[in-house]
């Protein structure tokens, strides 16, 4: 059955139930027992895509802070003139940056065919929590028009909070970054 979401309007979420279900020794993914072992790969790659996704939407929400801060006139001056706005607007670019090198390394050692668990979790979790804050900030930019349906900014924050939560979520991400951490160091 299809799952109603806040967001993400282009990939549905559906429920599926195996119960008793047999499947034939040759139609099994990789050997008995391994799964978990495998999910966990899966999860490793996906995390890419999904700090991916968050970029795109951490770059609309700056892209949308930008036009509407040029725009939008306070006391004779478009509001891009404005120290504060000025912040949040270089806030986002450095974070949006960091966050996109960081998946491109990620993407690099995936595709060199090194280790990339640790990297991985660390693309998704930057990529994701940069895009929660841009989104946040592209509202505190546009005032109450970013709190309106029709908005873009109002979108982008409903569709970043989810890239927080799947493919693990940013407290799993920390832990899976520690943990590599502490066998890296304790070697």
């Amino acid at each position: 059955a299809v799952v109603s979401t806040q967001s993400t309007g282009g990939s549905s979420t559906c429920v599926i139930n195996f119960d008793n279900c047999l499947i034939d020794k040759d139609c099994l993914l990789g050997e008995l027992g391994q799964g978990f072992k495998i999910a966990m790969k899966t999860l490793d790659a996906g995390r890419i895509g999904v700090a991916g996704q968050a970029l795109g939407i951490a770059q609309a929400s700056l892209e949308c802070a930008v036009a509407y801060s040029q725009q939008r006139h306070a006391f004779d001056q478009p509001i891009s003139k404005m120290q504060t706005i000025q912040n949040k607007l270089a806030d986002m670019e450095c974070r949006i940056w960091a966050a996109r090198l960081t998946n491109w390394h990620a993407a690099k050692l995936k595709d060199e065919g090194h280790n990339f668990t640790k990297e991985a979790a660390m693309a998704k979790l930057m990529a994701s929590e940069t895009a929660t804050y841009c989104a946040h900030q592209a509202i505190q930019v546009l005032g109450g028009m970013g709190y309106v349906n029709d908005m873009p900014a109002e979108r982008h924050y409903r569709d970043a909070r989810i890239t927080e939560i799947y493919e693990g979520t940013s407290e799993i991400q920390r832990l899976v970054i520690a943990g590599n951490l502490l066998k890296e160091m304790s070697m």
